[in-house]
């Protein structure tokens, strides 16, 4: 690859910043504010699509930041891998800060300048991650991105979002410990950080056993973030935050940056060769499938809808890392694939969840019966990106899924294609409910759409007084009861917050369910247009990825990507 001397990298993550203080300067003005907002968002994602022709031709652009006393070198390096990243991360802000102010003037939410400036600097920090030139660089974007999307977790300010809070810090900083360590010693196996097509020259011929330790360091550190088990209990607790924030952990950028920097560990630190005499590969597809499924089976215990999609992101994040470990050509086609793939779908189920809070303070899948007649786009968009997920033909899950069964069979690894396989059935079976509920049940809610409590669903009689006694580390014991169960209704801040709002238990505001059943709109009065959009334009997306993968950018980036790790020609 040639090198180039740019500022583009630099400006990529600079132009989020600036707008963190440009947000906070427009403190009281909102429609400034969001103006800065879409501003940068929309010359972040230009900035980094003006480095796409390069990457296709394998040019790279870096930005050297300077050399420290460590005699490491702090630069940006805008690479095929990097350009991935940030050009999915760079459209999708867009689409994500329309959809923010939907959701946040629809709830009349506190601090939103807050919001947007916080959002703005996760934004720059996950430019940083991905134009990252090495270990170290990586390492400081990935903690910067820990510390601000934390006000994001926490925005809701209970007890149980500042705990929610405090446990992504413990979990992602704890990772960081580990990076940091599997950072050093590839530091002193190699003498260089830098990311390498085809992995650094010599790391693990120096001394096998430790580039095996780093191996694990820098996997269980960048884990955290990807939710690989037993790192990823932060996740569901996080679904307490704004429902666009839980679009941002989950679609854009933070675990999204988890997977992308062990990416950059399988392709760019150690490299096939490495990856394969130190028999590491086969171990990390392993925890990777294991996830899978336990994650899967837990999603179909979730009645809280946005538990139940978080439950799902752990496992399909695996699916990822499932072929970063298999590394073979078309198994890492398809893992790279399923990083735009899953963003599209991913961002696309949690946008419908949110539409659905703000318009009918519905939360809970057991309420939705027949809430399709309500919100007829907002579900069927739904629909969509829920079989995409479970890999259905003519949708973006089906082709990068696709890659990884053949990828796995061509190296007969026939365990790891039936267990993917075997995810696409749970992955109907714990989205089928909600489509069921939406379209197919009548306008009284079935009471048990799923399993009995306590695996899923409410208590019968409901919660007693005992159980809103407060307890240690935040949240109550009905808020305990519910993590075990799978059932706590994160977005629901207080009584007082519901009677605002309007609760959907009794005569619920906005065309809500009442006792009448759910009042019948059309695709054009369901909802604001500055959340429908976002819809729209996502699970478009998510259909054009499945149609027509070889007409979009990614899927030449990946082919370049995988050439260069590989030495292969596809």
């Amino acid at each position: 690859m040639d090198s180039v001397a740019s500022l583009r990298p630099l400006l990529a993550v600079s132009l989020p910043a600036m707008a963190v203080l440009l947000v906070l300067a427009s403190r009281g003005r909102p429609n400034l504010r969001e103006g800065w907002t879409f501003l940068a968002a929309i010359a972040t994602f230009l900035t980094v699509a003006s480095m796409v022709p390069g990457a296709l031709s394998e040019t790279v652009y870096v930005t050297d930041l300077g050399t420290y006393a460590t005699g490491l070198e702090f630069a940006l390096r805008a690479d095929p891998l990097g350009v991935l990243f940030g050009t999915l991360a760079g459209f999708l802000w867009i689409v994500t800060s329309s959809y923010s102010v939907g959701y946040m003037r629809g709830l009349n939410e506190h601090d939103q300048t807050r919001y947007f400036a916080a959002f703005a600097a996760s934004i720059a920090t996950a430019m940083g991650v991905a134009f990252a030139a090495n270990l170290l660089t990586l390492f400081v974007f990935y903690e910067l991105l820990s510390v601000a999307t934390y006000p994001l977790v926490a925005h809701d300010e209970s007890e149980e979002a500042i705990w929610a809070g405090r446990k992504y810090l413990i979990y992602t900083f704890g990772g960081g410990v580990a990076i940091l360590a599997g950072t050093l010693i590839v530091l002193s196996l190699s003498g260089t950080t830098a990311f390498t097509p085809g992995g650094i020259a010599g790391l693990a011929t120096s001394d096998p056993t430790l580039a095996r330790v780093a191996f694990a360091l820098l996997v269980a550190g960048f884990g955290v973030k990807a939710a690989l088990m037993p790192f990823h209990s932060w996740l569901p607790d996080a679904m307490v935050a704004p429902t666009p924030v839980s679009a941002l952990l989950h679609a854009v950028a933070v675990v999204k940056s988890g997977v992308f920097a062990i990416a950059r560990v399988v392709l760019d630190v150690f490299g096939p060769e490495a990856v394969a005499d130190l028999g590491v590969g086969i171990p990390l597809a392993a925890v990777a499938a294991v996830t899978l499924l336990v994650a899967s089976v837990i999603a179909l215990r979730q009645d809280h809808l946005k538990r139940r999609l978080a439950y799902s992101t752990v496992s399909q994040l695996s699916y990822i890392v499932l072929g970063l470990g298999l590394f073979h050509e078309y198994a890492l086609v398809g893992a790279l694939l399923h990083i735009p793939a899953h963003a599209f779908m991913k961002i696309t189920l949690f946008f419908c969840a949110g539409a659905v809070h703000v318009e009918t303070h519905t939360d809970y899948i057991s309420e939705m019966g027949g809430i399709g007649r309500r919100m007829p786009l907002t579900m069927g968009a739904f629909t969509v990106a829920a079989a995409g997920m479970a890999g259905m033909p003519l949708l973006a899950g089906f082709v990068s899924k696709w890659f990884l069964v053949v990828g796995s069979v061509s190296i007969d690894a026939y365990v790891f294609a039936a267990v993917l396989l075997l995810s696409g059935i749970l992955n109907v079976g714990y989205y089928w409910p909600v489509v069921s509920q939406a379209f197919f049940e009548g306008t009284d809610p079935d009471p048990k759409p799923l399993l009995e409590y306590p695996a899923g669903g409410s208590p019968k009689g409901g919660r007693t007084a005992s159980e809103t006694t407060p307890v240690p580390n935040g949240g109550s014991a009905a808020a305990d009861l519910d993590a075990r169960d799978g059932d706590h209704d994160a977005t629901d801040k207080s009584a007082a917050d519901r009677g605002a709002h309007g609760d959907h238990t009794g005569k619920a505001d906005h065309g809500g369910h009442a006792t009448g059943g759910w009042e019948r709109r059309s695709p054009l009065t369901e909802s604001t247009w500055f959340m429908l959009g976002p819809i729209v334009v996502a699970a478009v997306g998510a259909v054009a990825l499945g149609v027509i993968p070889d007409r979009l950018v990614f899927l030449d980036l990946i082919q370049v990507i995988v050439e260069n790790a590989m030495g292969v020609s596809l």
